[in-house]
């Protein structure tokens, strides 16, 4: 059988969820197919998997949204992102390429990101069973369909309806993340194999590993270098070791002087780290926050944009981290990125984790409901045989 993947413009955290269906695949001996934007291309094809490229909205449009995202009122950077740009703008870029890959390699399955449309469009379209692959808590990601909905209605009436009655399929356990989408299916991906030991970096120190990363995207955005700065600051004169990763945009020259504690990485394989990490300094982006608690890792979430605040708010409610959150004072909400008055105050907020105890016997009571979901296998199996369907 032949198992489609279908990701948008978001970048490791947005394919990531995807590549354990793909893994099912192969062990089941199916055929597998990656279709996403070009940027895309290295990062698939270096994890070993096929990929097809598609079309992605010119960058000055997409970095024209990406640059107020961190800044505007949370409403207007939701339209901005769910609705213009991933419901909007990707998801007519990427529309020909799936309609002609649907029709010449006719996948039996299409497993996709939830803020990809164009693989829904088609797939429904030709009757191919779809199952959106969650890359975040399940109510923000209703929430981002209905922002998107006028965008997504502009191809077909009925498609949001259709959208949330297929199969949603999350890693997240149901304290953490319940569900409004009516079928809702836990999963569970097969244990690593055993991590990398990482580098001596830190001299032969064995004080608290601090894992400092905030994804793929800031990179590309003008407030990269105050935010990783701000980090940097946060962890000097902390009796701890640091790896901060800055992905392979970001310029690292740009950070000046870094304490002897603090090792700066373009990149560094979250599985390879957190199984030595004592807590993870976040923005809250859901690939993280779900690596670091599967990990049984508690996390210090400073978030920047989109559903990083939900997630970061989910994670203190649980007991299982912090959320250190910058606003601006002004009535209209609008929000204030990390900066220089904000380094104490996420000092305090490791200081404090690492401190209290409690903080990862919670995370870890996550990761023990994380290994109870049925396993990965399991559930592709369901979705190819059609027991596993959408509500109507």
């Amino acid at each position: 059988m032949r198992v489609m993947a279908a990701c948008s413009l978001g970048g490791a955290g947005h394919l990531r969820p995807l590549l354990p269906f793909l893994a099912a695949a192969r062990r089941r001996g199916d055929e597998t197919l990656v279709v996403g934007p070009p940027a895309l291309r290295e990062m698939v094809e270096g994890a070993g998997w096929p990929f097809r490229a598609g079309h992605e909205p010119p960058e000055a449009e997409v970095a024209a949204i990406r640059e107020r995202l961190a800044i505007v009122a949370p409403l207007e950077a939701s339209i901005l992102g769910n609705r213009e740009l991933f419901g909007r703008l990707a998801t007519r870029a990427m529309l020909r390429t799936m309609e002609r890959t649907c029709r010449q390699w006719l996948p039996d399955v299409v497993v996709r990101e939830p803020c990809e449309y164009a693989s829904a469009i088609v797939a429904s379209r030709r009757e191919i069973p779809v199952a959106q692959v969650a890359i975040s808590l399940a109510q923000g990601e209703a929430a981002s369909i209905a922002v998107a909905a006028p965008a997504l209605e502009e191809h077909r009436e009925g498609l949001v309806e259709e959208l949330v009655a297929s199969p949603y399929l999350t890693r997240f356990p149901p304290s953490l993340d319940p569900s409004p989408f009516p079928t809702t299916v836990r999963f569970r991906e097969p244990s690593p194999p055993l991590s990398r030991p990482l580098p001596s970096w830190w001299g032969g120190s064995q004080a608290p590993l601090v894992y400092v990363t905030f994804g793929t995207v800031l990179g590309y955005m003008s407030i990269a270098a105050g935010v990783y700065r701000s980090a940097v600051q946060a962890m000097e004169g902390l009796p701890v070791r640091v790896l901060l990763t800055v992905g392979h945009q970001f310029d690292r020259s740009t950070l000046g002087p870094v304490p002897a504690n603090v090792r700066v990485e373009e990149w560094v394989e979250q599985a390879d780290v957190l199984p030595y990490a004592d807590a993870v300094v976040c923005h809250g982006g859901s690939g993280t926050i779900f690596g670091a608690l599967a990990a049984g890792v508690p996390v210090v979430a400073v978030p920047l944009f989109a559903d990083q605040f939900d997630n970061g708010r989910r994670i203190a409610e649980a007991g299982a981290g912090l959320v250190v959150e910058a606003r601006s004072a002004s009535t209209g909400g609008v929000r204030r990125v990390i900066a220089e008055k904000d380094p104490p105050r996420i000092a305090r907020g490791v200081e404090t984790v690492l401190g209290g105890p409690s903080y990862r016997i919670q995370a870890q009571r996550i990761a023990a409901e994380i290994a109870a979901a049925p396993t990965v296998d399991e559930v592709l199996d369901g979705l190819l045989n059609g027991s596993i369907n959408g509500s109507r």
